[in-house]
C-alpha cells in the first residue's frame, strides 16, 4: 500500500506529427487519450494514488520546413482537471508536412528535458516519451531562424547529453527521470537508447511507422517504478 506516501508524476509526450506517421499516428493519439484510465487503473492495483499527474503535449514536425506549423505544445496540463483540454490538443493532430527525412527529434528532446519539473510530493516520476518514424537532425543544423526553435537549446548532441547525464548541474535527477523512445534504430536515437542511463528505446525501421509499439512499456515504466 502507499502508507500515506504522496506520488507525483509528470509525463511529456513528444509526438512526431509528419505526414510519414499517418496510420501510426492515430494509434498514438488512441494510447495518449486513454492514458490516464489506464495509469490510474493499474496504480489502484499496486496501491498508489497518484497525488498529483501533469501532462505535456509536444507535437513536432520540422522546424526547416514546417515553419510555423513544426512545433505545437501545450505547457502541463493538470489532469484530470484538464483532461479535456489535454484531449482537444491530442485530437488536433493530423500527419502532415515534415519534408524528407530527417526530423527535428532532437530539439523537442531538449524542450522536453528542460520542462518545468515538479520537485513537489514524497516520490516523483519524471517520464519522456517520444513516438517518431524519423531519424533526427543534427543540433543547430536545420531551423535555428524559426522563431518556434527552442530559445535554450544545446548547441549539440554532446551538451545535450550532459542534460540527461549530469547529476549535479544537469536538468534531471537520476532517480526520477525515464525515458521512453519508439524510434527508428537510426541516427542519435541508437546511441540515446545505448547510452543514456534510465532509457528504454524501441527500434523501428525509418519510414515504415512503428508496428511493434508497446503501449504497456509506457505504463508499466511508471507504475512500476513509484
Amino acid at each position: 500500500m502507499s502508507q500515506g506516501l504522496t506520488y507525483n508524476v509528470d509525463i511529456v509526450m513528444c509526438i512526431d506529427c509528419t505526414g510519414s506517421m499517418g496510420g501510426l499516428l492515430d494509434t498514438v493519439k488512441a494510447n495518449a487519450l486513454k492514458f490516464y484510465p489506464d495509469l490510474k487503473a493499474r496504480c489502484d492495483a499496486k496501491g498508489k494514488e497518484i497525488s498529483d499527474l501533469r501532462i505535456r503535449v509536444i507535437g513536432f514536425r520540422d522546424l526547416g520546413y514546417d515553419k510555423d506549423k513544426a512545433i505545437t505544445d501545450s505547457g502541463f496540463l493538470t489532469i484530470p482537471e484538464q483532461e479535456d483540454k489535454f484531449k482537444e490538443i491530442i485530437n488536433s493532430f493530423v500527419a502532415s508536412g515534415g519534408g524528407p527525412e530527417p526530423e527535428s527529434g532532437l530539439e523537442v528532446l531538449a524542450m522536453a528535458i528542460n520542462s518545468d519539473w515538479t520537485h513537489d510530493g514524497d516520490k516523483r516520476r519524471h517520464v519522456i516519451v517520444v513516438w517518431t518514424d524519423a531519424s533526427t537532425h543534427e543540433l543547430g543544423e536545420i531551423g535555428k531562424d524559426n522563431p518556434q526553435y527552442p530559445s535554450e537549446a544545446p548547441a549539440n548532441f554532446d551538451e545535450l547529453t550532459d542534460w540527461w547525464e549530469d547529476e549535479q548541474g544537469g536538468k534531471m535527477s537520476r532517480s526520477s527521470k525515464r525515458l521512453v523512445i519508439f524510434a527508428p534504430d537510426a541516427s542519435k536515437w541508437t546511441e540515446i537508447g545505448l547510452n543514456w542511463n534510465n532509457t528504454i528505446h524501441h527500434p523501428a525501421k525509418a519510414g515504415t511507422g512503428l508496428e511493434d509499439v508497446d503501449y504497456e512499456t509506457i505504463l508499466s515504466t511508471i507504475v512500476n517504478s513509484i
